[in-house]
């Protein structure tokens, strides 16, 4: 299987990184297990999660599923060393727990180190921008834990161009390490979160791209192709927003280039993203084998320079 550079870090991952916000919330424990070790067995090494998954389930509090991957990885001596694990800090725990700050993110590192049962992280990413916390102090802490081992590379998620610009400076200013990835909300309907000035900086400044929502929350799998269809489906309103016009055309065209292809929609979707020239890898969750196996199909499938064209500049 290809790996992809992660901007400057030296990591290399798969051409899609499993969404681990399943565990601890769609998938419970036993579930979770069966799913790693058939991602591991396929290939997919390459996990995303966060302190926060899965905080909004009744009963959770957050780090449920960097405590599930934990249990995983010490129940399979040997594991870690393949694997590139991927984790978050700063979204909004509850009693002051959150936000970017030197103290906050010492703390939670080494509470997702506990929780995952490693001694470092491959990489770790701001999950959501600070503006109470200078760049330099964030960017500061994230460099002592680089020398010190604790972690490997360093990223931000939900960053906008400013803010990712501002953070650059501020590496730049104080001989810090920048952020090495950036994770936005990007796929066929969504755009505005990785719009094309920011997708050009990023790949000016060699920043590897790990977008998330691949698949729209689901939308984008085929399932839905009528407001008929969202009809007493559990999930019906993380999907509402893109029930309309435009929605509906983008997936009459998916499943249109999904029956040449001989594939699902979900597959084309994903395999536009795999080689859109920004992105480094997606991010993509599964929670059944053919889940995983449509995974697979994504990667190996190539669409043509006019399908991929014609696809980019269906939501202009």
């Amino acid at each position: 299987m290809q790996c992809i550079p992660l901007g400057q870090s030296g990591l290399s991952i798969p051409p899609i990184v499993f969404g681990g916000n399943v565990f601890g919330w769609t998938l419970d424990k036993a579930q979770s297990f069966r799913m790693l070790d058939q991602l591991y067995e396929a290939g997919l090494r390459s996990i995303d999660t966060a302190d926060v998954y899965s905080s909004w389930v009744d009963g959770n509090q957050g780090g449920e599923s960097e405590t599930i991957i934990g249990e995983w990885l010490h129940a399979r001596p040997g594991y870690r060393d393949n694997i590139v694990l991927m984790t978050k800090v700063g979204a909004d725990l509850g009693n002051d727990h959150g936000g970017l700050s030197e103290q906050w993110v010492s703390q939670a590192l080494e509470d997702s180190l506990k929780r995952l049962q490693t001694d470092y992280i491959d990489l770790y990413q701001s999950h959501w921008p600070d503006e109470h916390t200078p760049h330099e102090e964030t960017l500061g802490t994230y460099q002592r834990l680089l020398d010190a081992g604790k972690i490997r590379a360093i990223g931000a998620s939900n960053y906008n161009l400013s803010q990712m610009e501002q953070a650059a400076s501020a590496a730049k200013n104080h001989g810090l390490t920048a952020y090495q990835s950036l994770q936005p909300e990007f796929n066929l309907y969504d755009r505005e979160g990785f719009a094309k000035p920011l997708q050009q900086w990023v790949q000016a400044h060699s920043v590897g791209v790990i977008p998330y929502f691949s698949l729209a929350s689901g939308f984008l799998s085929g399932k839905y192709r009528n407001r008929a269809d969202l009809e007493g489906q559990p999930r019906a309103n993380r999907v509402e927003k893109y029930a309309n016009e435009k929605g509906f055309k983008l997936i009459g065209q998916l499943i249109h280039m999904a029956q040449d292809y001989q594939a699902e929609p979900a597959e084309v979707a994903l395999a536009w993203l795999i080689a859109h020239p920004a992105v480094t890898a997606p991010i993509a969750s599964a929670t059944k084998s053919s889940h995983i196996n449509s995974l697979l199909k994504a990667m190996e499938l190539t669409l043509s320079d006019s399908d991929w064209q014609q696809l980019d500049h269906m939501m202009d």
